[in-house]
């Protein structure tokens, strides 16, 4: 469990536990200026992809206050980016007790609400979370070939996906932020999605762009209909 270039130990909670023990960069943009790992996208990369599918959405913007569920939400600033922004029902989810501990400490007294939990077994209620975000955390459950996914592969995003789609209110909306390939990551919202009886689903892309000598990375919208 303890080999960083193994991608199948990223499915699992003791790898994260010992990543997040260890600081690895600089926060942006806060008062502390504390150690995290931001991964691959910053909030300031992502600020006017999240303008157009969180601020400027009917029913996703602040002043709607919408319920916010961060889907591995590790040691991000993201939530107190949002927060900041006028954002206060952020429940942020992450199966590290590790980064949960520390996160409830350097966060004390704010807003975001943290909590032990697997995405792919979320004890959440069906239809109750307006807006769900995910930077990274499905990517993290992907390995081996991407033409043919192992089965494990296969097992974990589908649970993953089928407890999205589960919580997310009517007219609620899908956010993933993922430097994978459109065509390999198509195949598995739609096969979940085909699951889903009597909903109707919109899937939106956007290319996000990268950074200097790196490859695009891509922001995911799925929005879930109204029974049918």
């Amino acid at each position: 469990m303890d080999d960083p270039h193994n991608d199948e130990v990223l499915s699992h909670a003791e790898f994260w536990d010992g990543r997040y023990a260890k600081p690895e960069g600089e926060a942006e943009n806060t008062e502390s200026s504390v150690p995290t790992h931001e991964w691959f996208r910053t909030y300031a990369d992502l600020e006017p992809f999240l303008q157009k599918v969180l601020f400027e959405r009917p029913g996703c913007g602040p002043s709607d206050k919408p319920s916010l569920l961060h889907l591995g939400c590790g040691d991000s600033v993201i939530p107190a980016e949002l927060e900041t922004r006028g954002y206060t029902d952020q429940l942020c989810i992450d199966f590290s007790s590790t980064v949960i501990s520390l996160m409830e400490k350097r966060y004390a007294g704010r807003t975001m609400r943290w909590q032990e939990m697997d995405v792919r077994e979320m004890g959440l209620a069906s239809n109750s979370v307006q807006v769900a975000f995910d930077k990274g955390t499905l990517d993290a459950m992907i390995h081996g070939s991407p033409w043919s996914p192992p089965d494990d592969v296969l097992d974990n995003t589908g649970r993953y996906l089928r407890e999205v789609f589960r919580i997310l209110k009517d007219e609620g909306v899908f956010v993933y932020v993922t430097f994978r390939q459109p065509h390999f990551i198509r195949p598995l919202f739609q096969k979940s999605l085909a699951e889903q009886l009597g909903k109707s689903w919109d899937m939106q892309l956007e290319i996000l762009g990268g950074t200097e000598g790196t490859f695009n990375y891509y922001g995911w919208v799925i929005t879930k209909g109204k029974a049918e």
